[in-house]
């Protein structure tokens, strides 16, 4: 299962591969234009690179290689952004950007038709897309800015976002001029918005105009839950152990928690962006391990991701499957830290968290909360047929 996180590789790896790349750049700059490598073998040899160093000498001569190819190796090049690993993306975007910027050096012509086709292909890579529209910018800036609108709804956020932008700019000027359809502007803007901090601006806009926004339901965080708890996270054993709701998820049982015997309870949030504290209903206590439990009813059988921030240790069940867990405290939380593609089946799914908090007493270290949503690979919600209205508690 993959769940990516804030360092998706590690941090010598990627300074390593970084530093290898701007040497080889500097050696590719240095010569003429060659006859077009022997692509597929190349790229292959730059996917084949890993963390720590692994296959950076190879991929270096791959690289300069790479770098003197005809603008016509720039389609090649994009294709293979999808398939390939962090690292050997930094490298295949070096490439490109240097057979691009070699060739306008050299008044070249890029393959502005074949990179345009490439954009308008909503299947291709995300990643890629945008490669292929910052050489498009370089080419024909004016015509190709122009395109931006259409990307109101693109499967690519890095595109969708540069929509949205033009949205707000036009949305703010009609705040500042008092402008009545500024509302309207930045409703249209929230619509289509899936970046984080543009969502928030945009939040913030609707405050000060007096208007009411469902952040919940924009975003599909999950608000009503049922918890149980607490029981032990003794020198952080809670994690590996398995207790009773694990086995025995009945939601009418009681069990033997850490002092006493434990029963379910309902807890749901008020907040905008779909904190659940479990300290309300436990008090700020350490060393202990409690679980959350949310039925999910899904329409259809669909793929989604289950994306969730949490600062404390944590795993995760979907329909009794574990899906994920991480062993880790205090690293921080922030919106859509984890992201755990999962299939939903048709009608009731069954979602049970597990959260731990560990013996550390400093300020920092109290919250004991978590915040999950469900949405596609865009970050587009996907709601419950069962979802409760606004302000339910049930």
């Amino acid at each position: 299962m993959l769940v990516t996180s804030s360092i998706p590789v590690s941090l010598s790896a990627m300074r390593y591969c970084l530093l290898s790349a701007s040497c080889a750049f500097t050696l590719a700059s240095s010569g003429h234009a060659e006859p077009s490598p022997d692509l597929p073998k190349h790229i292959a040899i730059i996917q084949a690179v890993g963390v720590e160093g692994i296959g950076n000498r190879e991929a270096a001569a791959a690289f300069q290689k790479l770098s003197h190819a005809e603008p016509s190796s720039l389609l090649p090049l994009l294709k293979a952004v999808e398939p390939s690993n962090p690292i050997a993306r930094n490298w295949l975007r070096s490439a490109i950007e240097v057979i691009a910027e070699r060739a306008t050096a050299e008044g070249r012509p890029l393959p502005l038709n074949a990179l345009r086709d490439f954009l308008n292909d909503r299947e291709q890579s995300p990643e890629a897309r945008r490669l292929a529209f910052e050489l498009m910018l370089a080419i024909d800036r004016d015509t190709t800015e122009g395109m931006i609108p259409s990307f109101i709804d693109d499967p690519s956020n890095e595109l969708r976002r540069d929509a949205v932008a033009q949205i707000l700019v036009q949305a703010k000027k009609q705040l500042a001029d008092s402008d009545k359809a500024a509302a309207q502007t930045y409703r249209q803007a929230l619509d289509a918005a899936r970046d984080v901090d543009q969502i928030q601006e945009i939040a913030k806009a609707f405050t000060g105009m007096g208007l009411e926004i469902d952040l919940q339901k924009h975003f599909g965080f999950l608000t009503n839950w049922k918890v149980v708890g607490p029981f032990h996270n003794l020198e952080r054993a809670g994690f590996a152990e398995k207790f009773a709701p694990e086995e025995n998820l009945k939601l009418h049982a009681t069990y033997t928690g850490k002092e006493s015997e434990v029963t379910w309870q309902p807890l749901s949030t008020s907040d905008p962006y779909g904190k659940v504290d479990l300290n309300k209903p436990y008090g700020k206590l350490k060393e202990v391990t409690a679980y959350a439990y949310h039925e999910f009813d899904s329409g259809k059988t669909q793929e989604v991701e289950l994306r969730l921030g949490c600062k404390n240790a944590w795993k995760l069940w979907l329909n009794g499957k574990l899906v994920f867990g991480r062993d880790e405290y205090h690293r921080g939380q922030r919106i859509d830290q984890y992201k755990m593609p999962v299939t939903l089946q048709k009608g009731p799914n069954s979602i049970l968290l597990k959260l731990c908090q560990n013996e550390q007493k400093q300020d920092w270290t109290v919250q004991w909360e978590f915040q999950l949503r469900v949405c596609d690979s865009t970050g587009t919600a996907v709601l419950a047929t069962n979802r409760p209205a606004p302000n339910s508690s049930k």
